[in-house]
């Protein structure tokens, strides 16, 4: 079968390689649609980073160089392996993709998301959605119903974003800022929609304004290059603030204009991933009572993701910017994402 593998920095191939079998509690999926995150960037152009070293296999995946990349991905079962319920060929899923250890502190405690040895599936190894197969754990397989395949392959980033949201304790009625009009901070948005809260959102990018605007994500676009977004969102708030922010950027200032927007006693969520150590103004966590909490992936929120999709409280259509095939992975999907990123969201990638 074909397979997208990462040899190392700026190497990804699409080779033919030898089509995974089932194991006893495992389900083979063909894979319909894998999104590529910016995760996966930054490994083509900065790692391996999540992907093991060369001779440092992954302690739970036990793979290194070369790996089989995509972790966003949706497909329909097509075998299962020895004894599996509740899942059924034919059926359309999405996949949770984890490796996790079952026996550390966390794992114990069910944050199975903080596992001290987790890795990713498409990461670590495992297999990986750019392909046309993969075997996995049934555990980690959730039914999708009858949603879109290609809106499916956003079910992962959205269960990222729903996560995020859940970590700032808003409900209906409540303000949110949201910093960053990316794939994720779009999502955050989307999810937060969707929740009944009203949802601020700033951005410099033109064409994400402008997606923003038209998939309906935000009740307020902000550009902080055209006005004062701490004073614009004091008068939204009737002078009071933000109940929550969401830094979506890993850019510095976009994390100081978090702490800024939000009412004292706040919550500022980072969810990016950063590149760099960031600066922190102490005094306005301090002088506020702020709570600045960190967010990484998801922890049984796939589910309730889904169910926000197919309850049609949040539509994925709009964020899927290009569909392209397997063959065309670096030169019309990673290309597009590295060096015309505003022009695009979500490219899925069909194996």
């Amino acid at each position: 079968m074909k397979a997208a593998r990462f040899h190392g920095q700026k190497d990804l191939r699409v080779e033919d390689i030898p089509e995974p079998g089932t194991r006893p509690g495992t389900v083979k999926i063909a894979v319909a649609w894998c999104g590529i995150c910016g995760t996966d960037l930054h490994e083509f152009l900065e790692g391996p980073i999540f992907i093991p070293h060369p001779g440092h296999p992954h302690p739970l995946a036990g793979e290194d160089l070369p790996v089989t990349m995509g972790h966003e991905f949706s497909g329909v079962v097509e075998e299962l392996g020895e004894g599996i319920t509740g899942l059924a060929v034919g059926d359309a899923v999405v996949v949770e993709p984890y490796f996790v250890c079952d026996a550390c502190g966390p794992c114990k405690a069910g944050n199975y998301n903080l596992c001290t040895r987790m890795g990713f599936i498409g990461l670590a190894g495992g297999g990986g959605g750019l392909s046309e197969k993969i075997v996995v754990d049934a555990r980690w397989v959730h039914p999708v119903g009858d949603l879109p395949l290609d809106e499916a392959a956003l079910i992962e980033p959205l269960s990222v974003a729903y996560h995020a949201v859940s970590r700032a304790g808003l409900t209906a009625g409540d303000v949110a800022v949201v910093g960053g009009a990316g794939p994720i901070g779009l999502l955050t948005a989307a999810v937060l929609k969707g929740l009944g809260i009203t949802t601020i959102l700033t951005e410099l990018s033109s064409a994400r304004k402008e997606k923003a605007r038209s998939s309906g994500v935000a009740d307020h676009v902000l550009d902080p290059s055209q006005e004062d977004v701490t004073k614009r969102v004091l008068e939204l708030t009737d002078g009071a603030g933000a109940d929550a922010a969401f830094e979506c950027a890993g850019v510095n200032a976009v994390l100081d204009a978090m702490l800024d927007v939000v009412r004292p006693g706040g919550v500022v969520v980072n969810v990016s991933i950063w590149g760099r150590p960031a600066t922190v103004d102490m005094q306005k966590i301090v002088l506020k009572e702020i709570d600045l909490r960190g967010t990484i992936a998801y922890r049984g929120d796939h589910a309730p993701a889904i169910r926000l999709v197919q309850d049609g409280k949040v539509d994925l259509k709009p964020f899927i910017t290009g569909r392209i095939a397997l063959e065309d992975l670096v030169d019309e999907g990673f290309d597009t994402l590295i060096n015309h990123n505003d022009t695009a969201v979500k490219i899925i990638v069909h194996p």
